[in-house]
């Protein structure tokens, strides 16, 4: 009687084990965001929620998956009264195979912009801005995510000590007399592959020549990895009248074009005529010749 009763017990605990014992469902190659209200997901949901359990967060804002591999966004509220605007932001890579989680990115006021291609043929990533503070003069950072196919898991582009491409600093200058003016742009290149550009201007007055530095971000199509190009000066040049026209940027993701700099540089082009004066021994066709009689 006692070993039926044990069995019964047994049995009646088996689905319990079984969900809690089993990964997480593979999902497609496509990524999409999880429906928190969704049935079908929910096993996503509870999955990652137990691989959270022993970090720091106060709600999960976004899964996304694609493969085995989950793309969470957790929020973080300082207490029961703070207001919902000052919440930080973690970024994680979640394994839906184990319960492996892995921080890629914390900051605040994480805004999703569109999905981009960086080399021909690759997968579109998904890009975003944001901050690194509140309540102070926050600069703004950019970065993109993508699978990683080779590990198997979400992985985010060019961090640095642990933040993105700086394309907007709050920190000006300590040095007086300095004009500084910053412009950026995610824009489409060669074969529709997308690439990030930074130009900081530096105007010293009458001590010295102004001085620029511009940086290219992009992904090396062969290898897939991301790479950052400071630009020489012919190079630079190109580059300068691109970010100030805009006319090849991702909606949301530039700045900048409306500055005093680019409103000169752009007045500039826009002045300069073609020479139409023909040289001294040019004789054209419109030139009358001799009429014979």
């Amino acid at each position: 009687m006692l070993q039926r009763r044990l069995l019964k017990v047994h049995l009646a605990l088996l689905p319990c084990l079984l969900a809690f014992q089993l990964p997480a469902q593979q999902t497609s190659g496509t990524f999409r965001w999880i429906d928190f209200h969704d049935p079908k997901d929910q096993n996503i949901v509870v999955w990652v929620t137990r691989s959270l359990q022993v970090e720091k967060w106060t709600a999960i804002r976004e899964i996304g998956v694609v493969y085995d591999a989950a793309l969470v966004v957790t929020t973080d509220r300082e207490g029961p009264q703070a207001t919902p605007g000052n919440d930080s932001f973690t970024v994680w890579n979640a394994s839906l195979t184990s319960h492996t989680i892995a921080p890629l990115l914390k900051g605040l006021n994480l805004r999703w912009f569109d999905w981009v291609h960086f080399a021909p043929g690759a997968p579109e990533e998904l890009t975003a801005l944001y901050e690194n503070c509140h309540d102070c003069a926050a600069s703004t950072f950019f970065t993109s995510f993508h699978y990683d196919l080779a590990h198997r898991m979400f992985a985010a582009r060019w961090i640095r000590g642990g933040q993105g491409v700086l394309v907007w600093n709050a920190v000006p200058p300590t040095a007086p007399g300095v004009t500084w003016t910053q412009v950026y742009a995610m824009m489409s290149g060669a074969e529709n592959s997308a690439y990030l550009c930074t130009w900081n201007h530096f105007d010293y007055g009458k001590a010295r020549q102004p001085s620029d530095t511009i940086f290219r971000y992009d992904v090396d199509p062969q290898t897939g990895l991301e790479r950052t190009v400071e630009l020489n000066r012919e190079d630079s040049d190109a580059m300068k009248l691109n970010l100030c026209r805009g006319q090849y940027a991702v909606l949301g993701l530039e700045r900048g074009q409306d500055s005093e700099l680019c409103q000169e540089l752009l007045d500039t082009r826009s002045q300069r005529k073609p020479v139409t004066t023909p040289p001294a021994n040019n004789r054209g066709q419109s030139a009358s010749g001799r009429v014979s009689h």
